[in-house]
This record gives structure tokens, sequence and C-alpha cells, in this order.
């Protein structure tokens, strides 16, 4: 072709308010001219006076952006569309000034309890710089087709029930959501001082081994660990496959 994009613009995930830039590369046979358009909603127009490579942006809405590019033969190429995701409301971990765009969870999933055959939907969020990407785990395992910001399973069984989390990771590292409890049982579900009493009473009756395992990642003093949740999971695993009863605890 006449014209190739060497380095398209990437997406970006940030609380509102924050400055930064998207880039657009092009390489051709002639002088190039540059073009930034945006989408809102069904909205697409053109950016005034946006003719560089790079485009400044103050982060203020949620709004998809491409590039055209185009040479003196008339020859046009758009660059790949790339959403600029923007959080107007960040009550807790918001970066710090330092911040160079490692991902920074701001929506953790919370517990659910489903009857069976219902729907289960978890939701997490994270900011980064690139937009960070997401995998989520049921019970330590890797769930391959879950790797979006929502977790849907249409119909539930008993064997989803456990604990899920997610991991939010780019190219400046990973961080992970709080772990939390999914219940998927049949009919009348337990009001919390009936279920204590039922989790206690299996605690009094066991005669078997039971395993304490505690992760910890968010130290005062300390800098975090590299994974402790995911070592938590794989020795909650193996430990099991050893007749212990496992329980888990996490931050």
């Amino acid at each position: 072709t006449a014209i190739a994009i060497t380095e398209q613009p990437v997406s970006v995930s940030v609380p509102v308010g924050y400055s930064f830039t998207l880039r657009c590369r092009a390489q051709g046979r002639t002088s190039l001219q540059y073009q930034w358009f945006c989408q809102y909603q069904s909205d697409c127009r053109l950016i005034p006076g946006a003719t560089n490579q790079d485009l400044p942006i103050i982060a203020e809405q949620t709004q998809l952006y491409t590039c055209r590019v185009n040479d003196l033969h008339r020859n046009v190429v758009f660059s790949e569309w790339v959403k600029v995701e923007v959080h107007q409301c960040v009550a807790r971990g918001l970066p710090p000034q330092l911040w160079q765009g490692e991902p920074v969870i701001v929506l953790n999933p919370s517990e659910q309890r489903v009857e069976v055959g219902q729907p289960l939907q978890l939701q997490c969020a994270a900011m980064g710089v690139p937009a960070p990407s997401y995998q989520w785990y049921h019970n330590g395992n890797l769930l391959e087709q879950q790797k979006r910001k929502k977790l849907w399973v249409s119909h539930t069984k008993v064997s989803d029930s456990g604990t899920y989390l997610c991991c939010a990771s780019n190219t400046h590292g990973e961080h992970w959501t709080n772990a939390v409890d999914v219940h998927v049982g049949e009919g009348e579900i337990l009001p919390p001082a009936e279920h204590f009493q039922l989790f206690h009473l299996v605690f009094v009756l066991a005669t078997g081994k039971i395993a304490l395992l505690v992760g910890n990642n968010r130290y005062q003093h300390h800098p975090n660990l590299l994974a402790p949740v995911r070592d938590v999971f794989e020795l909650s695993r193996l430990l099991k496959h050893l007749d212990f009863q496992v329980v888990s605890l996490l931050d």
C-alpha cells in the first residue's frame, strides 16, 4: 500500500482529568497529513486542529478515537479505533502522583448468591495505560473464556459455586481484585446467622486435616509481593488433593 501505519494508537483507562497523548505513526511515498476523529455514542466528528501525529487529551468522558492519514496522491488509511475509558467517580484506587500506567483496581466484584439455573454476573474494572486486559479465575483455576471486565454465566450449576477473582494486567504489571464467594444452590438460601451456625458446626464435627492459608499483598510498610494471591490458590489446590479442608484468607 502507498501508506503503512507503523504505530497504532492504544486504548487507555484513566481517571477524569488525567492528561495523556494518543500517538499514530505512518510511512508513505510522499509527505503525510494526519487528522484525528472522535466518536461519542453514535456521533462521529472531526477534531478541529488535531492534525499532528500526537493527540494530547485531558480525559473528560469515555470516547472512541481514530486517526486518518493521507498523502499527496489522495491515498487514505485509518488507524484502528481505540477506546479512551474515563472513570468519572473513583473513590479508591486513585493512581499515585508517580503513576506509570500500571493497573489500578477501581471496582471489585461483589459476593453473589443465586439459584441453580439463574444467571451469574461478576464485574470489575481497572485503570491502566495501556488499558488493562482481564482474566478471571474460579477456585484458582483460569477460566479460558472469561477475559472481559464482566464475567457472565447464563445458566449456573452447583459446580459454579466457589471463590472468584480477576487479574488486570498490561505492559507495566498486574493487579488482582478482591476474592469473592459465589453460592449457587437450590431453593431457599440460609440467612446469614443460620449459615454461620452451619459453617461452625461443620468445623466442630470435622475430624480430618484443616489448612489455613493467608495471602497478603497489602502491607503498610513493605513493597507488594509478587503473587501471594495466586500462591494461595495453588497451595489450596495441592492441599485439597491431600485431603485437607482448606480455608483461604486474602488481604
